[in-house]
């Protein structure tokens, strides 16, 4: 409540004023001497928008993703929800918490000559791992590391539209729909490294297509677009090779990979073989080549995953622990890994979110804005900031 007052009579009388001089990360870059607008003073959104900077202080202060770097980082990696709110405010804004700054912190002490470190986000639906990871993401993205991103694996294990027998091993199955988009997307958030790194070996396709050693990682990527029949191969080969050349002597690049939803590698599928049998993930290409992406013996970066309570198959929704949603045979695959808890909000982070939802025009109702407003908010959604949003968007 005070917290609120403050910000209401501050927002009044202070304006925030750009020096000549903008500090990043304890460096001083000289910026161009020209006039600039003040910009208004909030307790709840912080001027350091760059992750690599964040820090304790910034804890439930909300920080602007350029949109451009929406575009490229996150073509279709963002929640559903947080893309209509986007349109809404506007902007891109991410709260910044405590288990994105602890993954952080540990990227930026990982020496890259090790075996990559294994983290995995869990917590009650709803309570923010995939924004988490996100942040985490933007993070690897802004220092210059290649992000591999799986945004949601459920969607590999369930609703496939077309599913053909791989021509590589008979035993398995490729989608092509699937690998298709993702190519596009990993090529859009990658294209820089695309036309850098080469490949290390031969890849035939068909008798008349095949991509030569030393080719251009691009080209192999452009391969799977054009022809979606090899997608599913594609994939698997544009993995290997990040695989085989991260870490390595000559290798200029760290490798992040994020996975949304990890615990579908490991889970029950309901894709449909031609018997009507379930198929297993690991008898579809995309997961059985994404399983070997994630071992941990991959050097020069780290896997960064999230658990997932929406489309985990055949689990009680109550379950959110890592051995409850991966299951023995996930958990002992990705063990030895790092668990990091993702609350609920916090008072002073759901403080923040109401003066942003207030502030952003998203709480219109009269009694919203009250005290008494507040606290009927605070315990329908028992500061649960899936529920919250979910709630305020009814006011």
């Amino acid at each position: 409540m005070a917290l609120h007052r403050l910000s209401l009579r501050l927002r009044q009388t202070v304006t925030h004023v750009r020096s000549l001089h903008t500090s990043t990360c304890g460096q001083q870059h000289e910026a161009v001497a020209v006039e600039s607008e003040p910009e208004p003073f909030s307790v709840f959104r912080t001027h350091e928008n760059d992750p690599a900077c964040h820090s304790q202080k910034h804890i439930g202060q909300y920080y602007t993703v350029p949109p451009a770097h929406i575009r490229t980082l996150f073509p279709q990696g963002l929640p559903w929800r947080y893309q209509q709110q986007v349109k809404t405010f506007n902007e891109a804004c991410m709260m910044v918490r405590q288990p994105a700054l602890e993954v952080m912190s540990y990227l930026k002490k990982t020496d890259s000559s090790k075996p990559s470190l294994r983290y995995v986000f869990y917590g009650l639906k709803g309570s923010g791992k995939t924004m988490s990871l996100c942040h985490t993401v933007h993070y690897c993205y802004t220092q210059g590391w290649l992000v591999l991103h799986i945004p949601d694996a459920h969607r590999w294990v369930k609703n496939c539209k077309e599913l053909l027998p791989s021509s590589y091993n008979t035993s398995r199955f490729d989608q092509p729909l699937q690998a298709t988009e993702w190519l596009r997307n990993f090529r859009t958030t990658n294209q820089h490294f695309l036309s850098k790194i080469k490949t290390t070996k031969r890849y035939v396709w068909t008798k008349r297509e095949f991509t030569e050693e030393g080719s251009l990682l691009g080209e192999l990527v452009d391969q799977g677009i054009n022809r979606a029949k090899s997608g599913s191969d594609v994939v698997g080969a544009v993995m290997k090779e990040l695989r085989q050349q991260s870490g390595q002597p000559g290798s200029d690049f760290r490798l992040a990979v994020a996975v949304d939803g990890v615990n579908a590698l490991w889970g029950r599928s309901t894709i449909m073989k031609e018997d009507k049998s379930a198929a297993d993930p690991e008898e579809l290409t995309l997961v059985y080549n994404l399983r070997k992406l994630m071992r941990s013996d991959l050097v020069g970066g780290a896997i960064i995953t999230a658990l997932s309570q929406t489309g985990a198959l055949y689990k009680s929704k109550s379950d959110y622990l890592p051995q409850e949603l991966l299951g023995e045979k996930g958990f002992d695959n990705m063990d030895p890994f790092i668990p990091v808890s993702v609350p609920d909000y916090s008072e002073k982070e759901f403080e923040s979110c109401y003066l942003y939802y207030m502030d952003r025009q998203w709480l219109q109702h009269p009694q919203s804005r009250t005290q008494e407003g507040k606290k009927e908010l605070i315990f329908l959604s028992n500061r649960n900031p899936w529920m919250f949003e979910k709630i305020c968007g009814h006011l």
